[in-house]
């Protein structure tokens, strides 16, 4: 995925489980392992650089919903494809020592 491919404008709103809402935006949308996964970045307080990564599902009225995963091992192999498609790989050969 290049960086051309962020959705910028694409913006969501989402609920903790306290019901306090927070504004997240798109940086990537992939299929991995045939689901559908979406990388999400808080539009405030994100001083290290975190990302939210949820999984689409349908609800109980066959309409699309992004869900958290649960399942740790499916978390983490998410989680690796993401880094690897939004994190710039560092040429540690050009770095000064």
């Amino acid at each position: 995925m290049d960086r051309e491919q962020f959705i910028e404008d694409e913006i969501y709103t989402l609920t903790d489980e306290e019901g306090k809402e927070s504004e997240f935006q798109l940086i990537g949308r992939e299929e991995f392992e045939g689901e559908t996964y979406i990388a999400l970045i808080p539009l405030e307080d994100n001083e290290d650089g975190c990302y939210v990564i949820l999984k689409q599902a349908r609800d109980e009225n066959g309409e699309d919903i992004f869900i958290s995963i649960e399942d740790d091992e499916e978390f983490d192999r998410v989680a690796d494809f993401f880094d690897d498609k939004l994190i710039p790989e560092i040429d540690y050969d050009d770095t000064e020592e």
